[in-house]
């Protein structure tokens, strides 16, 4: 029988979940790096072994960890982050130029066919690449070179660049989403980048038709249908069906289409998860009721799915990287809490069981299946 595997990282370290494939007793690992922000973790598709941790510290900056052995032991790989070469500014929240800056990393993105290969996006809005397990680290320094570069401004949780999708058809196509400045693809493997958010319209951006400025909270697309996309922006729940050339807005009947995260489920490329919160001030979902909505149709039709969720007196945020699934027969469908709780469903939404709970404030979530 396969096993799942979660990858949890939190504010004050990095936990790992098992279970078999019943998905109903697991076992709980950790904290790794106690103390420590983990701001991801993620494993290989090609060595489900050899995982990846983003180690965060207002005291002692940026560490890249990676383990051979499923997250028993970890070392630190190569930790070297320097900008290459200055490229002017960009602009800060009062639209006053402010420098480029090397903070953390938000998201480490493995190969599909490589466990050498890995990509990693950084705050501020900077894309790396390791082809040698993560000894050495390269930007491609095309992507924040960018002519739009200069009116890229930072989101409220900072100028990172949080998503990166892989297009598993070509090789050379990439997505990558960048907070606030839009969604941007290349089809060269990153020697150049296209913003792709046509049909995107946002708040506090007089022009319409803005090419960049828009505040994209995360990205999910399916692997057998790389050319559609999943957006859930600061406001509205978004799709495009031509790779980003135009998109359209899908919220529908959500009753609000304030989020962070989005997932699709593993087999069925039209069902689509995310969790409304109150609003962009209240980070909390709405009326106390931690419900996820799934569409079946591709979006403007939701449902909430509440079995085995609190419906009273619930107060928790669900941040962008803090969704995921499996790819079971059944799917499984995974959300972590900024109140500490791991959630787990294993039929698809119908019915959900907080796996654990009260760990620190959850930031991210990943999940593997294992032979």
């Amino acid at each position: 029988m396969s096993r799942v595997r979660l990858l949890v990282g939190t504010r004050k370290g990095a936990f790992v979940l098992s279970s078999d494939g019943t998905r109903k007793d697991w076992t709980i690992d950790g904290p790794h790096f106690a103390g420590w922000e983990i701001y991801h973790v993620n494993g290989s598709p090609a060595d489900p072994d050899r995982l990846w941790a983003s180690q965060s510290s207002g005291w002692f900056g940026q560490v890249i960890q990676r383990s051979e052995d499923g997250g028993r032991t970890w070392n630190p790989v190569g930790n070297d982050f320097t900008y290459q070469g200055p490229v002017g500014d960009h602009l800060w929240y009062d639209g006053t130029p402010r420098p480029w800056e090397f903070k953390r990393i938000w998201h480490l993105e493995p190969s599909h066919d490589d466990p050498d290969v890995v990509w990693a996006g950084a705050e501020d809005a900077a894309l790396y690449k390791s082809t040698d397990g993560g000894v050495k680290w390269e930007e491609l320094t095309s992507l924040r070179q960018h002519r739009t570069g200069p009116q890229w401004a930072p989101g409220a949780g900072g100028m990172c660049l949080h998503t990166i999708l892989l297009d598993p058809s070509n090789a050379d196509r990439m997505y990558v989403a960048i907070s606030a400045a839009g969604v941007f693809r290349t089809d060269d493997g990153g020697s150049t980048w296209e913003p792709v958010n046509a049909g995107l319209r946002s708040q506090g951006i007089p022009d319409e038709d803005a090419e960049v400025g828009h505040c994209v909270h995360r990205l999910a697309m399916h692997p057998s249908r790389p050319g559609t996309l999943f957006m859930q922006k600061h406001w509205d729940v978004m799709r495009t069906d031509d790779a980003g050339g135009r998109w359209r807005e899908i919220s529908g009947d959500l009753p609000t289409d304030f989020g962070f995260p989005i997932a699709v489920h593993a087999h069925e490329p039209e069902t689509v998860y995310v969790v409304p919160i109150t609003s962009d001030s209240h980070h909390y979902v709405m009326d106390g009721r931690l419900r996820v909505y799934r569409s079946r149709v591709g979006g403007e039709q939701w449902q909430p799915l509440t079995a085995g969720l609190p419906q009273s007196h619930c107060y928790v945020n669900v941040l962008r990287d803090a969704m995921a699934v499996d790819t079971l027969d059944e799917c499984g469908i995974y959300f972590g809490t900024s109140g500490g709780q791991v959630y787990a469903s294993a039929d698809a939404g119908e019915n959900w069981t907080a796996i654990v709970r009260d760990l620190p404030p959850v930031l991210s979530v990943e999940a593997q299946v294992l032979p």
